[in-house]
């Protein structure tokens, strides 16, 4: 039976780049670029008592460069998302739009929330 209350709510999970679902949503960063901006960010924090300046210069290379990534990212997000919709066959099933809202909706909502 249609549970249009269960419907209504963000879906916690996204399908992961097999088609299967994942335990939770897919990172908005690529891990390699996480893990370079926190070790930039780890530094700055680690070398602060020896020279703040310079630790906030690199704390905020490393801010600059999250931001630049998440931008990149979530512009790709967008693009991908949009090509699954915009050119279908406006017969298409409700389905497939359907599918496009919810992501739409699951990552604004990460989005509003972060």
């Amino acid at each position: 039976m249609y549970d249009q209350t269960r419907a209504q709510q963000p879906s916690d999970r996204s399908p992961a780049p097999d088609g299967r679902r994942s335990t939770g949503p897919a990172p908005l960063l690529p891990s390699d670029g996480r893990e370079e901006i926190a070790r930039r960010l780890g530094h700055a924090v680690n070398t602060f008592a020896d020279s703040p300046r310079e630790a906030l210069a690199e704390a905020e290379d490393a801010f600059d460069a999250a931001t630049a990534q998440l931008v990149n990212a979530l512009a790709e997000r967008r693009r991908v998302l949009r090509e699954g919709w915009a050119d279908l066959d406006p017969a298409t099933h409700s389905t497939e739009l359907r599918f496009a809202l919810r992501e739409y909706r699951e990552l604004t909502g990460r989005l509003l929330r972060a």
